[in-house]
Parts: structure tokens; sequence; C-alpha cells
């Protein structure tokens, strides 16, 4: 029996919007520029698990948009509607850029090429010609990805530490349930998908075996050490963060 893994829409603590707020907001939109977010030009869905907990999978709606060619930026959402969480961030790179990485760096990366070629990372409503123009150039890319808000917990605020989560690199992986009720709520066939995308290339140099966790588990974790003092002259040096 697979888990259901559709992350429930949880009420959020609190008082409903107040209409001054509301009025505020309004008068607020109409004057700044909002220049970061009017850069997102595209949604892409995928899925995401817990870098720890690969029974942990996730629906993930990203926002993305580019840095450069070679570099985009993305909200991630639970759903694409009004109300949705925003429960991460991705950051999408080419296959030059990730190479630059130190080691260190790398196992925190996860690589596109199964999920664009396997067909389960969708442009939704975007017509399949039109779409795979641009998931060509994804499957040759890395992603780092850091979620906040563990949606599927049922969590009503964003708790505990932020999570690395990594993507599907093969067949067996996402749980049939979960592209089940993904592929009915948006009309699309991953199986289809699959083979109108065969023509695709992947990395030029094929995975790299420190992506992807470098095929083992990462999980976040927090120590207490000491806090650095700012070093201004003026300030005198405190001991501990709060007192």
């Amino acid at each position: 029996m697979y888990p259901i893994n559709v992350a429930p829409h949880t009420e959020i603590p609190g008082e409903k919007t107040h209409v001054g707020t509301s009025l505020v907001d309004t008068a607020a939109s109409t004057i700044q520029s909002f220049g970061p977010t009017k850069q997102i030009h595209q949604h892409l869905c995928a899925f995401h698990f817990y870098a720890d907990d690969m029974t942990r999978q996730v629906e993930a709606h990203h926002y993305c948009g580019h840095q450069n060619e070679e570099m985009r930026q993305c909200l991630i959402y639970d759903r694409p509607d009004a109300d949705a969480r925003l429960i991460g961030v991705e950051y999408i790179v080419t296959e030059k850029l990730f190479l630059t990485l130190p080691d260190s760096e790398k196992p925190m990366w996860h690589s596109h090429e199964y999920e664009v070629k396997s067909g389960v990372l969708f442009l939704p409503g975007v017509p399949g010609p039109v779409e795979r123009q641009d998931l060509e150039k994804v499957a040759k890319t890395y992603g780092k990805t850091i979620h906040f808000w563990q949606v599927d917990r049922g969590d009503q605020l964003p708790l505990g530490l932020p999570q690395i989560m990594m993507a599907l690199t093969r067949d067996g992986q996402l749980y049939p349930n979960l592209a089940k009720e993904v592929e009915s709520r948006y009309g699309v066939s991953f199986q289809k998908e699959r083979e109108n995308r065969a023509y695709m290339e992947g990395l030029t140099l094929g995975i790299h075996p420190k992506a992807n966790a470098g095929g083992v588990g990462l999980k976040t974790v927090v120590r207490e050490i000491d806090c650095k003092p700012s070093g201004h002259p003026t300030l005198e040096p405190i001991p501990r963060v709060f007192v």
C-alpha cells in the first residue's frame, strides 16, 4: 500500500486578512515595481523527496526566472493556486557552472536528466512542442533545492530546519498513486511524454558521481557554537546573541 503523499492543505493559524490591510496592499501594488518577481517567466511542476527519506515525496510547483542563460532561480509552492504556500527555493545551473563548484558542494545538487526524459517534469498548460524546447535545456542542468515548510507532515507553519531536497533519478522511485493523481489533475501522460522526449540528450559528461547526494542520504542538522562578535570598534563584544 503506497502512502497518499499529497500535501494536506491545512488551515494556517491567524486572523483573516483585514480590509485595511488589503487596501494598503492594493495601494502599494500600484506604486511599487516588484522587479524580482516580474522576472518569473515559467511554471514547472515536478516532484521532490527529502534527501534523507525518499518515502517523503512532495509535489513541487516552481515559478522560475533566468538570471542569465546558465542560471535560473525558482520560488517553490505546494500548488499553483492563489492561496499556495511558499515552501522552498531552487537554483538551477548548467553543467558547465556545476563543474566549477567545490566537491564538498556538489552532493547538495541533483540532476534533472531523468526528470525531464521520463516525462514527470512538465510545464502545466504549455503545448508539448513549446514545452520541449525549454526542457531540452533543463535536461542538461543541475538544481539545488531547499524546502522550509514540511507540508507533507501537515505543518500549519514552516517548522524545523530547512531541508535539502533531491529529485528522481530512475524508474521505480516515484509513488504510482502520486503520479496518477497529478496526471489526472493536469491531463498529462508521463509515459506519452517520455516517448515524445526520447530524442533529448542529457548531460554531456554524464551525471557527476558526487551529484544527487553521491548516492547516500543527506540530513540538515544544527549545532550551538559561539557567535562571532561584530568586531566593530564602537560596539562592545556580546558573548551571546540573545540575553
